[in-house]
């Protein structure tokens, strides 16, 4: 059975760390409500000359060096961001370019926080239908320029990185021991779309908006929907939690966090957590938490991993792996 392999991964963050004090200065908040409502004391800022491209490339070249690889090896890369660069061309043909890859698919993904998903969702069925034997996975944002800095109900929650993995066409056995992707589960419901949005868009207003937020409403389904998506990528392979080694999930809100560990019964030292440090990093968030864990030794490979992410759309979506 091939199966789609974790060969390595990269990632960014923008050099400037903006904290909960500086907020304090910017809008009518403090350290205690953002920190109590959400577990984030700090965030990255992208420079106003750096673009979500920039980051991209510089996550997909730590990647490369990780994987021992050159671009050469590649056969495609899938971008997701709801921050493009431009309307078009994708953010993946920018990265393609820089990196010198040769011709290829190169696309982007945009289910905003659950993009990283939807993109590894993808590219895993990509090497599953013999299509390509290496592909870049990206996850990268920089939520700064769509934020309204006068709303302190969204402007204390994201912030700017991307990570990046390479995937990798691998045999296995058809087991559970194998390394790889074992499935993904993605899912929208667009009856909810006005529940997390920006109020601009090309065809709209002509300028790319700001995010607007129902806080409240967001949190309650979050909570549900990604209980009910990881539960149903463990009943698919017929894991129970106490398999999992680490869950790795979209770094929105620490609440949310905690409340799908518990649903799950996993204790929070198998849970990996960078939003006290990074924020809301949407489509860039769990790579970077995912690489973070690797470089630091707390991923070994063999390792079972459980990824999910929730998002507008609203979008939410899982994925069950062994590293």
């Amino acid at each position: 059975m091939i199966r789609s392999t974790i060969r390595g991964t990269g990632s960014y963050l923008p050099e400037k760390i903006l904290t909960n004090a500086e907020l304090e200065v910017l809008v009518d908040t403090s350290d205690e409500w953002i920190t109590q409502r959400s577990g984030i004391r700090e965030r990255r800022i992208a420079g106003p000359d750096e673009t979500t491209g920039d980051m991209a490339i510089a996550a997909a070249r730590a990647a490369l060096d990780n994987a021992a690889l050159t671009a050469a090896d590649l056969d495609g890369v899938i971008v997701a961001t709801t921050t493009p660069d431009r309307t078009f061309p994708a953010v993946a043909a920018k990265v393609q370019a820089a990196l010198g890859m040769n011709p290829g698919p190169a696309f982007d993904v945009q289910a905003v926080c659950t993009g990283f998903v939807y993109a590894l969702s993808v590219a895993d069925n990509f090497i599953k239908a013999g299509q390509m034997k290496r592909i870049l996975v990206i996850g990268a944002e920089k939520m700064s320029s769509i934020i309204d800095w006068k709303d302190r109900t969204t402007c204390v929650l994201f912030g700017d990185g991307a990570g990046a993995l390479i995937l990798e066409a691998s045999e296995g056995e058809g087991t559970l021991e194998d390394q790889g992707i074992f499935s993904t589960h993605l899912y929208s419901n667009g009856a909810f779309r006005d529940l997390l949005y920006t109020d601009g868009g090309p065809s709209s207003t002509g300028t790319s908006g700001h995010i607007v937020m129902q806080g409240r409403e967001v949190f309650k389904h979050a909570v549900t929907c990604m209980a009910e998506v990881v539960q149903e990528a463990l009943d698919a392979n017929k894991v129970t939690p106490d398999q999992i080694d680490w869950l790795v999930p979209h770094q929105a809100n620490s609440r949310i966090i905690e409340a799908t560990a518990k649903k799950l019964d996993l204790p929070m030292d198998k849970v990996v957590m960078t939003v006290e440090r990074h924020g809301n990093t949407s489509a860039a968030s769990i790579p970077l938490a995912l690489h973070e864990a690797v470089a630091d030794g707390r991923i070994q490979r063999g390792q079972l991993l459980l990824l999910e992410a929730m998002g507008g759309g609203l979008t939410w979506g899982a994925a069950l792996l062994r590293f």
